[in-house]
């Protein structure tokens, strides 16, 4: 399941990390320095992809001591990027409110529900009695 959901989230992470130039080599460390490892043979065929839906554009650099391979998000490819970023960050939004209710309606962990009442009843929360106000 954690290799499904880093392959979803591959193709935004390239087009942000290559806003600036950049080869191969030195985005599979700069991915695995922030817990992203990925594998080359990995993702040289999804730059190519990108490349080849214009996305991304390369220009080999021969003036080192082996050539390279240099990447960039085109135009397009940053207007896709923006799109795909405010759709992360409304999914992450409902994500992370769904996990959250669902931890609510769990509780403490290992605790049955009909335990928790009955926890919260052995600790004085005023459960059940009336307020001031006239409510439970």
């Amino acid at each position: 399941m954690v290799l499904e959901l880093r392959r979803g989230t591959l193709v935004m992470l390239v087009l942000s990390q290559l806003r600036e130039p950049a080869y191969g080599y030195a985005l599979v460390k700069t991915l695995a320095d922030h817990g992203i490892p990925i594998e080359a043979n990995t993702l040289y065929p999804l730059m190519r992809r990108l490349e080849s839906q214009g996305l991304l554009t390369s220009e080999w650099d021969n003036g080192g001591s082996k050539p390279r391979k240099y990447y960039r998000t085109t135009d397009e490819g940053l207007r896709v990027l923006r799109e795909v970023e405010d759709q992360w960050h409304v999914l992450c939004g409902g994500v992370n409110a769904l996990l959250r209710a669902g931890e609510e309606a769990d509780g403490p962990a290992g605790v049955e529900p009909h335990e928790q009442a009955a926890n919260a009843k052995k600790a004085g929360n005023g459960e059940g009695k009336e307020r001031n106000d006239g409510t439970r």
